[in-house]
């Protein structure tokens, strides 16, 4: 039999998907309230719907607004090519590019922002039940371009532009996005009040920010994603979030901040990939507590790419390539490696890799947190100039470094096997202090 509940938007009798998907989106939903308009059908009666994208070039000039549970929105690939390379690439070489554009199942976003940040995707209602089991799964939002930021900014490479991928404004439970694309957006997912939120196996790069958890939330995941916001944003961001997990992620880098979670607590950071070229890359903010941080590999170096070259995000590097803020958090069995300019060793602040800012009973064990000096410059490529910075493992050691400060608001940590007492700047008799023994001269 004939399942009404499937819809596919080339074959809906209402818009033109080419010209504007978002019209046609929003005529669908019209649609599924209509036929689904009572709450109770034999212990039924709104089983939702699926809405698919097949592969192709969709144009969104009217916002959709999602108001009902139960809806999936699914093409068939997320589509990601660099739109950051071909635009730093010469323009006379375009012709001789396999591709241009981002492909699989693609909605331009062509909305007009000038009033404020505006959201492709809208989910949002109001009263009770909360919204529930939303998907968004295998399509590619592109923002198309950045817009200029002043006259010493290269328009597309400014991450700004006042578009939004997804925004999911009010509480929600069990919403799962998965295998998207998200690229060239100001703020690719936007998302309050999460409950049981999956955030799995998506590639969001070349957004000014990627993934922002804001309001409150509990339960959620971030897991398998690849991610590398802009050098204004956040790769990750939560805050006011409790058992929240954030696992076998690989971030790339240039954002802001890898990791950064501002009143976070008993939540679980772990088996994640972070490279960043500028300190505050994993930052606990605030009255972040009781959360587990263990066995993530942490790479802060220099920007290789020569378009970029020179930009930070305003932090000095003693503001630590780890900071916390919080008690009782545990940062155990990590790889941290710092990895500066020979051009940049000779800095007016001391470059510091953990510091505990402020809080009480923070617990540091076994963790590997080296630096080194490098003789290297940015390059045109890319592609070859990250891998070539990625594969570079010889250099001096640095001399002149912290590997673990605590600060005067920080007391009665555990600091055991993570860096010799000389790396340390610890007032000893207020924190507990183990550490690793030097090689005996003969």
């Amino acid at each position: 039999m004939q399942n009404n509940n499937y819809y596919d938007v080339t074959k809906w009798d209402v818009g033109n998907p080419l010209e504007d998907i978002g019209a046609v989106i929003n005529s669908i939903i019209d649609d599924i309230k209509k036929r689904q308009n009572r709450s109770d059908v034999d212990s039924g009666g709104k089983p939702g719907a699926v809405i698919y994208i097949p592969p192709g070039d969709y144009s969104l000039r009217t916002q959709v607004n999602i108001d009902v549970s139960f809806l999936r929105i699914v093409g068939s690939g997320h589509g990601f090519t660099s739109s950051s390379i071909r635009f730093n690439t010469p323009e006379e070489s375009w012709p001789s590019l396999h591709e241009l554009w981002p492909g699989g199942s693609r909605v331009k976003v062509e909305l007009e922002t000038s009033e404020r940040n505006v959201a492709a995707f809208l989910v949002k209602r109001d009263g009770s039940p909360r919204l529930s089991s939303i998907e968004f799964s295998n399509f590619c939002i592109d923002g198309l371009h950045f817009v200029e930021n002043g006259p010493d900014e290269f328009a597309e490479n400014t991450y700004l532009n006042s578009k939004i991928g997804i925004e999911i404004a009010s509480a929600n439970d069990s919403v799962r996005i998965s295998g998207m694309g998200f690229i060239y957006l100001e703020q690719a997912l936007l998302i309050y009040n999460a409950d049981a939120l999956s955030i799995h196996d998506n590639f969001i790069a070349e957004c000014g920010s990627c993934i922002e958890l804001v309001g409150w939330g509990q339960a959620s995941t971030i897991t398998n994603n690849l991610i590398g916001a802009g050098f204004r944003g956040h790769s990750i961001y939560a805050e006011n979030h409790g058992g929240l997990l954030i696992s076998a992620n690989n971030v790339f880098p240039r954002g802001a901040s890898s990791i950064h979670l501002r009143n976070v607590t008993r939540s679980n950071i772990s088996s994640n990939r972070l490279h960043s070229f500028y300190p505050g890359m994993l930052r606990l903010e605030g009255a972040c507590s009781e959360n587990l941080i263990s066995s993530n590999h942490l790479l802060r170096d220099g920007e290789p790419w020569t378009p970029f070259a020179g930009i930070d995000n305003g932090l000095e590097n003693d503001f630590g390539v780890v900071r916390i803020e919080g008690d009782d958090n545990t940062f155990t069995a990590n790889h941290v490696s710092v990895v500066l300019q020979l051009a940049d060793t000779d800095l007016e602040t001391t470059p510091v890799i953990l510091r505990l800012a402020r809080g009480t009973g923070n617990y540091v064990a076994s963790n590997h947190m080296l630096a080194k000096a490098i003789m290297s410059s940015p390059d045109d490529s890319c592609f070859e100039a990250q891998v070539d910075a990625l594969q570079s493992v010889s250099g001096s050691e640095l001399q002149q470094v912290t590997v673990v400060q605590v600060d005067s608001e920080s007391s009665r940590n555990v600091i055991l096997d993570s860096c010799s007492e000389a790396e340390a700047v610890v007032e000893f008799s207020e924190n507990v202090f183990r550490g690793i023994p030097g090689i005996k001269a003969d």
